[in-house]
């Protein structure tokens, strides 16, 4: 459904988009995930037409996006960071407005617009202005415009940002029904949100793509425990001999030594650090065991930090 080819975007001499290229198939459910900054909402316009790229190409349902921009965003729905709502009108007049917008026949016009308010839980606030809604609301008329058109493909940029707990709950439910007949990218810089709805994973970093995996392959590595380490000194030589240690698989430095390790050597190489320890004249400050969790895996990612 989505095919993005060597895109890059420049603003100046910011590169916000670095030749990046991955595939989405349709029923996809993909978390775009990276920190603020990294190129994830420059993307995002670039699918939808907002923005053209530098360079590269990007094809919806087959279509170029600007070959051939009309047909290709017929397929799109999209909710960027900040929604387009106009505080002055009803909701119903607002979603009545977004569908002569998207140019949805007028035999239609009618069931998808009864369609996207109940999806989206419209139905207590339809004669409301919009001004009048609390933020969450006004997220959920967010997204009935984006599905009004009852889209084969869903783009989410940071849809629960500025919501309080509650609200986020309730969004993040109403986007896991939205799935399933849809391609759906949601665009995020929160681990858990992605985890609870996705199914693949782009990590993008600097505007480049950092990762791409299937979610279950990523957590795979979730729950796995490694000892933390923390000596008064630092050296390259400290982390080489760590190495060598038989029973370490790997070892990460940011501050402290993460080690992932074998579990039933873990007496033997608390011995063997010990003893580096005690022949580099090396106090160790602390030795413990913790659990890795997505968040660390993400942040060895974007870190530079590639090992399995």
């Amino acid at each position: 459904m989505i095919q993005v080819e060597h895109l890059t975007k420049k603003y100046g001499d910011l590169v916000a988009v670095n030749d990046i290229s991955f595939s989405l198939g349709e029923g996809d459910i993909v978390g775009f995930l990276g920190p603020n900054g990294a190129g994830k909402t420059t993307t995002m316009r670039i699918l939808t037409g907002c923005l053209a790229p530098d360079s590269g190409n990007v094809k919806i349902g087959g279509y170029d996006i600007l070959e051939n921009p009309d047909e290709a965003k017929r397929l799109i729905g999209y909710l960027p960071e900040i929604p387009p709502l106009y505080d002055e009108m009803t909701v119903s007049a607002y979603l009545d407005y977004v569908a002569d917008l998207k140019d949805i026949p007028k035999n239609k016009k009618n069931s998808l617009k009864d369609m996207a308010v109940q999806e989206c839980g419209l139905e207590k606030v339809y004669g409301r202005l919009i001004k009048h809604l609390s933020k969450g609301y006004r997220q959920r008329v967010g997204i009935a415009q984006a599905i009004i058109n009852d889209p084969k493909i869903l783009i989410l940029d940071e849809p629960t940002i500025g919501l309080d707990p509650r609200q986020v709950k309730e969004i993040r439910e109403l986007i896991k029904g939205l799935t399933g007949k849809r391609t759906v990218i949601l665009s995020t810089h929160i681990i858990y949100e992605v985890t609870m709805i996705c199914q693949k994973v782009i990590i993008i970093n600097e505007g480049k793509i950092a990762a791409m995996d299937t979610l279950d392959s990523l957590t795979s590595k979730v729950g796995k425990k490694r000892i933390v380490l923390r000596l008064k000194d630092k050296s390259d030589d400290i982390l080489e001999r760590l190495k060598r240690i038989e029973g370490i698989r790997n070892v990460f430095q940011n501050g402290a030594y993460y080690i992932e390790y074998d579990e039933d050597k873990y007496e033997q190489i608390c011995e063997d650090i010990s003893g580096i320890s005690n022949q580099m004249k090396n106090p160790i400050l602390e030795l413990r065991i913790e659990t890795i969790s997505l968040e660390d895996i993400f942040v060895r990612i974007v870190t530079g930090d590639r090992r399995e």
